[in-house]
């Protein structure tokens, strides 16, 4: 599995997350700080951190904060829907209904469906 810092979104990426996403301003937001930075994930995820007061203090910042919320994540839909591609329902449900700030919940919903959900998601199943 590839190290959390290693993520990096293609302009093209960004372009179809950005249609996906195009009705939440915060999504938007948090994709130009992706844009900005030239597609990294974590680097935009840390940034991002810090525009909310948050202070990321380690380098596998995003891959902790995914973790955090893995429970969310991978219930029953939102899974699927990420393995399917899609990121909006996850990326809107995840701010609404966590206390992550939103603006993060963009890099985090990215950060595991370009990881790969199923092996995101792998750990909850073997606990079961």
């Amino acid at each position: 599995m590839a190290s959390a810092t290693m993520i990096m979104l293609s302009s093209a990426e960004i372009a179809r997350y950005r249609s996906q996403l195009s009705d939440n301003e915060v999504a938007l937001q948090a994709l130009d700080m992706i844009e900005d930075c030239e597609g990294n994930l974590e680097d935009a995820a840390i940034n991002l951190a810090l525009q909310v007061g948050q202070e990321p203090d380690r380098s596998d910042f995003l891959d902790g904060l995914a973790k955090r919320w893995r429970v969310f994540l991978c219930q029953t839909g939102l899974k699927e829907s990420l393995q399917a591609g899609s990121v909006m329902s996850a990326v809107n449900l995840l701010a609404a209904e966590t206390s992550i700030p939103a603006i993060l919940a963009t890099p985090v919903v990215l950060y595991v469906a370009q990881s790969g959900a199923e092996e995101f998601c792998k750990p909850l199943q073997e606990k079961i």
